[in-house]
């Protein structure tokens, strides 16, 4: 039964499915092909319940008088020569138009009537030309006699007969009215009435109800443009009635004569300003296309004054500008509409187009008709049917307007619809109670399924206790931007999750969209680890590391101390090039781990190179410091570190300082680092240990200052140069040598010595300054003194490596070499022989340049290096400075005698001269001179001197206080003239004021 049941019950659901789609075709195919039909059958074979009938019209004699005191005689008078016209024109005169006509004769017991239909005839009066006798007076208030208002003028009715009858009329009208006279019969005429009054009513009727359909359209919609619409239908409409005659009556009411003038003249300049405005709202985004939005700009700067004229200028003087005014503003706009048109060519564009083609052609003929007397253009174009058109047109073009929006809206909410369905963003819908009314399935995948079921659908089901709280403040305004929330912890051991929500409250509900940004978030987390900690190691970086260690120097003006130590391994550079940098990494982790272990929460370890490392020790004394250090040494070389099947040993170096008040960060890292440098050589059980007070702390800080002043720019106000002698063994009493030295001023005017100078300008990149500054020096001295230098042939000036291989120093020097050429052949450069073995090729370019000059070139400290014999013979040195590590104590070392009486023999064969330093006493000068060394430098001959000793003395010899060695000079030399009376008097006084 129940399978019987089911048959029947599919059978009458497809019936009514086959009924429901005949009915829904008949509605709406059917009908409206029916009314079609109909009404084209009735337009063509029908007759018209409404024929169209026509009066007589007749020819009329016209004049114009000259005021309204004139009587009929006088009007009569004016006639007499006129020709008879079948129409003529007032030209917007408002004097009193005498007009005369003679009547057709009418079949007898028939009544004829005389119709007057000029719009713009405000009063009329009509005598018998022959009996003068008053036949009827009318105006657009009152009427009396035979006279009487008629559609848009007044009539006359006259008795019947066959003879004729002449009657004499004067007419008064305002504006360009047109006189015309027709003769009917009562019963057409009345006929004709009502098909007037029928067309007006038609017209009215369909203005208005489709304005009222737009208006509620517009109100429905909250679309401004039907308002605007509305209003320019309801203007069309007026300006229809008044082309027709009928704008005299409103909604079944007439309308005042004080009134009429007035409405009509605001009716022109509204329609205008309506019709601009509508023309701009419709096709904005075309006007700006046509590069000619300044055409549309001038019409609408037109429309406001034509407002204003229509409101205090007389009806009469206002036409000439209505109509000047329409010429320009329809040019214009009749030039916008093609432009529109050939580029926006859509439906919308083309109704709107041809109803604005219709609209300017029937009011452009109406103001021509009117302006210029052109009488044919108003038969030719009915501006009725011209407003019907336009009106017709537009609202097509509107309703073509609304089917686009209308489908882009439905476009759009289909679009809105896939994008709520593809969103990956997880889109909802709330109650106020925190219930979900709505989801996406991005939402839905998030959360889960049942979030829109009942009993599973409120927020705080999903989110921790408190966030429902921080939407609604954020719905409410106090947050700004998105929030982001944490999910509840589920028993299961499901990961907690972070979303970002954004929520706004919409008609009474909790618009929002939230966005899983878990993995953001752990990445986030890991780019801000990162951002302080090392990627290999995980311990803190070198940013990290600095700001802990800037935290805790923060804490010193507290009373707080703060060690810190830097870690250096020794030699690790081995395991990464012998095997491998995974290998090194290993071992690295390895490492941090140990140290780690050995430090507490509050002191910290950081990477800041290779192999590098810094340890911070916030509030820790020192002494607890380098037991915590002397630990982590114990423990990275007490045990191996394995990776794989290898072992590796691993040794390393601290240098830990104690950190003092007002130190900058790179100053006490710098310091920790000199201390580990320090550790590195061996001699202190690889852990160097400054104290605010220490010597070697004391050492860096002021080579830390001199670095700054090294930077400043007024340092070479605080260099000064020393002299130190250079003593001839061949002719020590004749000559004069010696070596330039420089020396600095310290702030609290002791001198800084040389090494302590170079070092810190090697370091900081100053050296080719300081060069600079020597050579420059070294060459005005010798220009300013070169009188009184007679006895010398050289003198030495040492150049650093980093100047020589500094480009901008090397062609400075090579300038001031070529502007003091005559003092360039004293000057001798000193060129170490580590740095000229290091690029022999430019060593070699520099050599030969300078001895271009004149100049003369020493290869200094030779035999320390990595000496190689065979290299001298490329470089065209003129000396060579025996290394004073050779010379200083050679008498108690026999092998270095060989050594230096080695390099002399080399260097005499290779024609170059030989200098030793560092000659201590007159023993060592003893041996230097019995191997043939040709000059000696060191403290037994004389220390260095000041440039106004070098000037005062008369050979290097001259410095000499040591009585042995004074003694062997002189019998080295045996020269007579070192042995005169005057000579050894002026010696002994140059000595005594030595000493002195």
């Amino acid at each position: 039964m129940r399978k019987y049941f089911g048959f029947f019950r599919s059978v009458d659901n497809a019936y009514v499915h086959v009924l429901d789609q005949v009915l829904h075709n008949i509605s709406i195919y059917l009908v409206p092909i029916v009314f079609g039909l109909v009404s084209i059958v009735a337009l063509v074979s029908w007759n018209a319940e409404y024929p169209e009938v026509y009066g007589t019209p007749l020819d009329f004699r016209v004049s114009e008088g000259s005021g309204a005191t004139e009587t009929a005689e006088q009007g009569l008078a004016l006639l007499v020569n006129q020709p008879n016209v079948r129409r003529s024109r007032t030209r917007l005169s408002e004097q009193p138009f005498w007009v005369s006509f003679v009547t057709q004769p009418e079949k007898p017991g028939s009544s004829a009537v005389i119709e007057f239909p000029s719009r713009h005839s405000i009063d009329i009066a009509c005598w018998d030309a022959q009996t003068m006798l008053a036949l009827g007076r009318g105006s657009r208030m009152h009427t009396e006699g035979a006279m009487s208002s008629v559609k848009a003028g007044f009539s006359l009715a006259v008795q019947s007969g066959l003879t004729p009858r002449t009657i004499l009329c004067r007419v008064y009208s305002v504006g360009p009215a047109k006189i015309e006279i027709a003769q009917w019969g009562a019963a057409q005429l009345q006929l004709s009435a009502q098909q007037f009054h029928r067309k007006s009513g038609l017209l009215d009727g369909g203005m208005i109800l489709l304005t009222l359909f737009v208006l509620t359209t517009a109100l429905i919609n909250r679309d401004r443009s039907y308002v605007l619409f509305a209003g320019w239908l309801a203007l069309n409409l007026r300006v229809a009635a008044q082309s027709a005659g009928w704008d005299t009556e409103w909604l079944g009411y007439s309308v005042p004569q004080g009134w009429l003038f007035e409405m009509r003249m605001l009716t022109f300049a509204l329609y205008s300003i309506l019709t601009v405005t509508l023309f701009k709202t419709l096709f904005f985004e075309q006007l700006e296309k046509t590069r000619y939005e300044a055409l549309l700009r001038l019409v609408q700067f037109a429309s406001l004054p034509l407002l204003i004229l229509s409101i205090i200028l007389p009806y009469r003087n206002f036409l000439p500008i209505l109509w000047v005014t329409t010429a320009v503003a329809g040019t214009l706009l009749g030039f916008l509409v093609l432009r529109i048109l050939m580029l926006a060519r859509t439906t919308v564009a083309m109704w709107y187009c041809a109803s604005m083609c219709i609209t300017l052609i029937a009011w452009g003929s109406e103001v021509l008709a009117a302006s210029l007397s052109i009488n044919w253009m108003t038969g030719a174009i009915n501006f009725v049917t011209a407003a019907l058109s336009s009106s017709l047109l537009t609202a097509l073009a509107m309703a073509e307007k609304m089917r686009v929006e209308h489908t882009e809206r439905l476009k759009a909410q289909t679009e809105l619809i896939h994008t709520f369905e593809v969103m990956p963003i997880g889109l909802f819908t709330l109650d106020t109670d925190d219930r979900f009314l709505s989801a996406n399935p991005a939402l839905i995948e998030m959360l889960g399924q049942d979030v829109l079921a009942e009993g599973y659908n409120s927020w705080g089901q999903y989110f921790k206790e408190d966030s429902w709280a921080l939407v609604n403040n954020m719905i409410r305004g106090q947050i700004d931007g998105d929030l982001e929330l944490q999910s509840k912890e589920k028993s299961d051991g499901t990961p907690v999750k972070r979303y970002l929500v954004k929520a706004a409250l919409s008609h009474g509900k909790i618009e929002g969209y939230l966005q899983d940004v878990t993995e953001k978030y752990k990445a986030t987390e890991r780019l801000r680890f990162l951002a302080n900690n090392d990627s290999l190691t995980n311990i803190l970086n070198r940013r990290g590391i600095q700001e802990v260690l800037q935290n805790a120097m923060n804490q010193l003006p507290e009373g707080k101390v703060v060690a810190l130590a830097y870690l250096d391994l020794d030699r690790f550079k081995l395991i990464n090039d012998l095997f491998g940098h995974a290998a090194g990494d290993e071992v690295l982790k390895q490492i941090c781990d140990r140290v780690a272990k050995l430090l507490n929460g509050s002191q910290y370890f950081g990477r800041i190179g290779g192999d590098e490392f810094i340890i911070v020790f916030p509030d820790v004394s020192i002494s607890v410091a380098s037991w915590i250090c002397r630990s982590i040494l114990a423990s990275i070389s007490a045990q191996s570190f394995r990776v794989d099947e290898k072992a590796f040993q691993v040794r390393c170096s601290i240098g830990l300082i104690e950190v003092g008040a007002g130190t900058q960060i790179k100053d006490a890292v710098s310091t920790a680092d000199r201390a580990c440098r320090e550790a590195k050589k061996g001699n202190h059980d690889n852990l160097v240990i400054y104290e605010k007070n220490s010597t070697g702390f004391h050492d860096h800080e002021a080579e830390l200052d001199l670095i700054e002043r090294l930077s400043s720019g007024t340092v070479t106000d605080d260099l000064f140069l020393v002299m130190q002698p250079i003593m001839s063994l061949t002719t020590p009493y004749a000559s004069l040598n010696f070596e330039v030295l420089l020396r600095m001023r310290d702030r609290d005017g002791s001198t800084i010595p040389a090494f302590r100078i170079v070092a810190a300008g090697e370091s900081s990149g100053h050296m080719g300054m300081l060069d600079r500054w020597v050579l420059s020096s070294t060459l005005a001295w010798l220009d300013l003194h070169q009188a009184e230098l007679t006895n010398t042939q050289f003198v030495c000036m040492n150049l650093s490596g980093a100047s020589l291989n500094d480009e901008k120093f090397v062609q400075d020097a090579f300038t001031l070499l070529g502007k003091n050429v005559h003092n360039a052949s004293r000057l001798c450069i000193e060129i170490t022989e580590g740095i000229a073995l290091h690029d022999l090729a430019n060593t070699r370019r520099f050599i030969d340049k300078v001895r271009s000059f004149g100049s003369k070139v020493a290869l200094d400290d030779f035999g320390a290096g990595y000496t190689s014999f065979s290299y001298l013979k490329k470089l065209p040195a003129d000396l060579l400075k025996i290394d004073g590590s050779l010379v200083v104590d050679m008498n108690e070392h026999p092998a270095n005698i060989s050594i230096v009486e080695t390099i002399v023999n080399l260097a005499k064969n290779l024609g170059m001269k030989t200098i030793a330093e560092w000659a201590e006493d007159a023993a060592t000068v003893q041996v230097l001179a019995e191997i043939g060394v040709d000059f000696v430098q060191g403290y037994v001959v004389a220390r260095p001197q000041v440039p106004e000793a070098i000037l005062r003395a008369t050979s290097a010899a001259s410095f000499i206080q040591d009585k042995e060695l004074d003694l062997f000079l002189r019998n080295l030399t045996s020269d007579p003239y070192t042995m005169s009376p005057n000579y050894l008097l002026k010696q002994s006084r140059f000595k005594n004021n030595i000493e002195n």
